[in-house]
C-alpha cells in the first residue's frame, strides 16, 4: 500500500444496499480503511460486511438520517488526511487511485476536492479532455470525490438540511465561495449504478420526487435568495400540478403518484418545513 492510499479512508453511506456494496468494496485496495455508515438499524449488515472484510467498520445509525448527515457521520471518525467519498452502488477501476494520485501530485495538493471521471457520463465526456490529465470544474456529482480535509475544514462538511439532493452541489458551492479549487482527475474511472443502492421499490421513487423539488427550493434560497428559488421552481410547481391532474383523469395510478410527491415536495418548501419525508412515510402504493 502506498504512502497516499495509507492517507485515506472511504466513507460509503449505504440504505438497503446489501445488493450492491460488496462489489464496491471489492473495488477498494482491502488494506485502505473504510467506513460504511448503515442508515438503519440493521445489525445483521454490520456483523456480515465486517467478518467478510476485515478493512471495514459498520457504523450503524439507528435511523435513516439521510446522505449529508451520514457522511459528516462517517467523517467525525476519519483520522486521515482525505476522505473518499463513495456511493455503495458505484467501484473503482483498477487505477482510479493511482490517476488520483498523480494528479494530487501535480496540483502539490492544491485542491479541496478531486475527483475521477464518471465513466460513460455524457456531459464529462462530451470535454475534449482525453489528453489533459485534470480540469477544474465548478462542482462534482457526490458519488465518487476525495476531500482535502485540511481544505475542506467546516465544522459539518455537508449541510444537513438536505437530506438527499444537492448536498454535493451546496459543498462544492461554499468551496468555490471561498476561492478554493475542485479537480476532476481525467484518466481516473469510476462506475456508477444509479438508483441500485436503495432498491427500485415505488416508496422510493416517491420520496426521490419530493426531496427532489424539496432541495432545489432550498439550495436556490440558502445561495440566491427568496425571489430566486421561486423563480426556479415555481414553474415546475405549475407543470407537475397540471400533470398530476391529468394522470388522474387518465387513470395514470403511478405517474399521479409521482407528480403529487413533487407538488407536495414544494409545499413543503414554500412553507419551510424541513426535510421529513421517508420512505417508511409513505403508505403502500
Amino acid at each position: 500500500m502506498t504512502e497516499f492510499q495509507k492517507n485515506i479512508t472511504f466513507v460509503i453511506v449505504s440504505f438497503r444496499s446489501d445488493n450492491v456494496i460488496d462489489k464496491c468494496l471489492q473495488s477498494i485496495n482491502p488494506n485502505i480503511k473504510i467506513i460504511v455508515v448503515e442508515n438503519s438499524n440493521n445489525i445483521s449488515i454490520k456483523n456480515r460486511l465486517e467478518k467478510k472484510f476485515s478493512n471495514v467498520e459498520v457504523l450503524i445509525s439507528g435511523d435513516n438520517i439521510g446522505y449529508g448527515r451520514g457522511n459528516n457521520l462517517g467523517i467525525s471518525k476519519v483520522k486521515t488526511k482525505y476522505a473518499f467519498i463513495l456511493n455503495p452502488d458505484a467501484y473503482l477501476d483498477k487505477f482510479t487511485l493511482q490517476e488520483l494520485f498523480s494528479v494530487k501530485n501535480i496540483l502539490n495538493e492544491d485542491f479541496s476536492i478531486l475527483s475521477p471521471k464518471i465513466y460513460n457520463d455524457e456531459i464529462l465526456n462530451s470535454i475534449n479532455d482525453e489528453k489533459k490529465n485534470f480540469i477544474e470544474v465548478d462542482f462534482v456529482k457526490g458519488f465518487a470525490m476525495l476531500i482535502n480535509l485540511k481544505k475542506v475544514n467546516f465544522t459539518k462538511i455537508f449541510d444537513e438540511n438536505f437530506f438527499l439532493f444537492l448536498e454535493e452541489i451546496d459543498l462544492c458551492k461554499r468551496i468555490k465561495e471561498r476561492g478554493e479549487k475542485i479537480y476532476i482527475a481525467c484518466k481516473a474511472k469510476v462506475y456508477h449504478n444509479a438508483k441500485e443502492s436503495s432498491g427500485s421499490e415505488f416508496q422510493i421513487e416517491l420520496c426521490r420526487n419530493w426531496h427532489w423539488m424539496w432541495s432545489l427550493y432550498y439550495y436556490n434560497f440558502k445561495h440566491f435568495g427568496l425571489f430566486a428559488a421561486y423563480k426556479t421552481t415555481f414553474y415546475k410547481f405549475i407543470s407537475s400540478l397540471i400533470k398530476m391532474l391529468l394522470s388522474k383523469l387518465l387513470m395514470k395510478k403511478k405517474k399521479y403518484m409521482i407528480h403529487k410527491y413533487r407538488v407536495l415536495g414544494l409545499i413543503n418548501a414554500y412553507k419551510k418545513n424541513s426535510s421529513w419525508l421517508r420512505p417508511c412515510h409513505i403508505n403502500n402504493i
